[in-house]
């Protein structure tokens, strides 16, 4: 659990940990500076229990360098993050960790919403898992409250890279492009919506926009990358295709030209490819 002022959320955060009916793991609460007493609040939690363990960032290290810290301190087998403004269900541990042991060969899982062709818990390749992130409307879009990650995997992966609102899409990529991807059922976490709160503050930003559209084009680029030829390509079309109507909108719908142009030039997308916002039929088949 990474803290930055979360004094008013930090404490329910906390007991939704220790209410949980898995028992056997440790709480590594990791607060980076904060200027309210969300340390103090987690000292007083690691008095009474002794699987807490709290530190404190002598400088602010940022959301992702956190996360990073928190991991490296940790000694299980499982890596679990919940932001401490989020909240577990009393199930939702020993779920996640029960489907995880069931598929050893998987380096994470992610809460998705219920499939149609399947019940829950199902086993990704890394092309099947690409396949749908990209071509079949997304499957990455998970913070890392939904998610939890084989601690082996994380750490030959590096960890985070640090890049802000978009390190856990990232993150999940990178790990699906090498090993399994273990999907399961939703309502193991809450996520808490709040004025604070990181999606809020970053949503729709330029900085998210960009670096969204950044790192998924890196992906599909990398050696690693483990779809086909046709689908890699099929794939950047699709992207290329909403990046160009995200400028478009910004520019026609939103009367922000100088946003929109913003854009373009953080992710070197050339006037060219605004052709994208209205392809041929055969350019955008997804499926």
């Amino acid at each position: 659990m990474t803290a930055y002022n979360r004094e008013k959320y930090i404490a329910e955060a906390i007991e939704s940990v220790l209410a949980q009916t898995f028992t056997d793991f440790e709480l590594i609460i990791v607060d980076d500076g904060s200027k309210d007493k969300s340390h103090e609040i987690a000292l007083a939690y690691a008095k009474r229990d002794s699987r807490i363990r709290v530190y404190r960032n002598e400088q602010n290290l940022t959301d992702y360098h956190n996360r990073n810290r928190a991991a490296e301190l940790a000694r299980g087998q499982y890596l679990k993050y919940l932001d401490s403004d989020d909240m577990l269900y009393p199930f939702g541990l020993g779920a996640m960790l029960d489907m995880m042991l069931r598929h050893p060969s998987a380096a994470f899982g992610l809460q998705c919403p219920a499939m149609k062709s399947r019940p829950h818990p199902v086993l990704l390749t890394p092309a099947e898992a690409y396949h749908e992130h990209y071509l079949e409307g997304g499957l990455f879009g998970v913070g890392p409250t939904g998610a939890i990650i084989l601690a082996s995997a994380f750490q030959r992966s590096g960890g985070f890279s640090g890049k802000r609102y978009v390190g856990d899409v990232e993150m999940w990529l990178k790990l699906a492009a090498l090993y399994p991807v273990l999907k399961f059922m939703e309502g193991l976490v809450w996520w808490r919506s709040h004025a604070g709160g990181e999606l809020q503050i970053g949503y729709g930003t330029l900085a998210q926009n960009s670096g969204e559209y950044r790192v998924q084009a890196e992906a599909l680029a990398s050696e690693s990358c483990p779809l086909s030829g046709t689908d890699r390509a099929r794939a950047m079309r699709w992207m290329k295709h909403r990046h160009a109507r995200a400028v478009l909108r910004l520019a026609l719908v939103k009367l922000q030209p100088a946003r929109a142009i913003g854009l373009m030039r953080e992710t070197d997308f050339s006037a060219s490819d605004l052709r994208f916002a209205f392809p041929s039929a055969g350019d955008l088949q997804i499926g």
